[in-house]
C-alpha cells in the first residue's frame, strides 16, 4: 500500500474535501495535499501517531460494527428459535373481551391437538375488566389441556399484561390479578412442559373471533 493510499484509509471526509482544495489551491498533488492536511491534524503528535490512532480507531470501530451484526443475527436466531413448536406439541390460541371494560367478559380459545384436530373454547366468564377476561381465557384452555393431557403445550395470547404477569413471582407481579395468575401456574405445573408465548393481534384471529362470537351472545341475553 502507497503512503497515499494509507492517508486516503484513515482521513476523515471532511479532510479529503480540505486536502483537495489545498490541492487545486497550493498547485499540490492530491498525495501532498492530503499529507499537508493530516500533519496539520496531527501537530506536535506528529503525522506517524495520527496514522496509529486512527488505524487502532478503525479496527475498534470494525470489531464494533462486527459485534453489532453478531447480536443481530443471534437475536433473529433466538427469535426464530422462540416461534418454533416442538415435534409433537399441543398448540393453543386463547382471547378474552371485555364489554365494557369492565363489564361483560367473553372467552375464546383454540386447542389443536399434534394430528391437527381443534378443540375450541366459547364462552360466558363473568364480569370482569379485559385482563380477567384474558386471564379466564387462558386458565379454560389450560384446564382443557389437563383433561386432555395436552403435553407438551405452546400457548399463544396476544395480551402482553396477561403473558408477563403469568410468569412473574409474587413479589412482582400485580397484586388485583393474584388469584388467575395463581390458577394459571398451579395448571401449568400439573401439565410440566408448557410455554407462553406473545403474539401481535392480527395474529390471534381463531381465538379472538371465538371470544367476539361468545361477547355478541351474552349482549343477546
Amino acid at each position: 500500500m502507497t503512503e497515499f493510499e494509507q492517508l486516503i484509509a484513515v482521513a476523515y471526509r471532511a479532510e479529503r474535501v480540505a486536502s483537495r482544495r489545498l490541492a487545486i489551491k497550493a498547485s499540490l498533488s492530491e498525495a501532498q495535499a492530503l499529507r499537508q492536511t493530516l500533519e496539520l491534524v496531527a501537530g506536535a503528535d506528529g503525522l506517524a501517531q495520527l496514522l496509529q490512532d486512527r488505524q487502532a480507531q478503525r479496527v475498534t470501530d470494525a470489531n464494533r460494527r462486527a459485534g453489532l451484526r453478531q447480536s443481530r443475527q443471534d437475536a433473529r436466531a433466538l427469535k426464530l428459535t422462540a416461534t418454533q413448536v416442538p415435534e409433537g406439541a399441543w398448540v393453543a390460541w386463547f382471547d378474552g373481551s371485555a364489554r365494557p371494560n369492565p363489564g361483560r367478559c367473553g372467552i375464546g380459545a383454540v386447542l389443536t391437538d399434534p394430528n391437527g384436530e381443534q378443540h375450541e373454547i366459547c364462552q360466558d366468564a363473568g364480569y370482569g375488566s379485559s385482563s380477567d377476561a384474558e386471564y379466564c381465557a387462558l386458565i379454560a384452555v389450560l384446564e382443557m389441556a389437563l383433561r386432555l393431557q395436552a403435553s407438551p403445550l405452546v400457548i399463544y395470547g396476544d395480551s402482553q399484561v396477561v403473558i408477563v404477569d403469568a410468569m412473574q413471582s409474587e413479589d412482582a407481579a400485580a397484586l388485583s390479578l393474584y388469584a388467575h395468575r395463581s390458577r394459571v401456574q398451579d395448571l401449568m405445573a400439573q401439565l410440566h412442559q408448557v410455554s407462553l408465548r406473545w403474539i401481535p393481534r392480527h395474529k390471534n384471529a381463531a381465538a379472538d373471533a371465538l371470544s367476539q362470537r361468545a361477547a355478541s351472545l351474552m349482549s343477546m341475553w
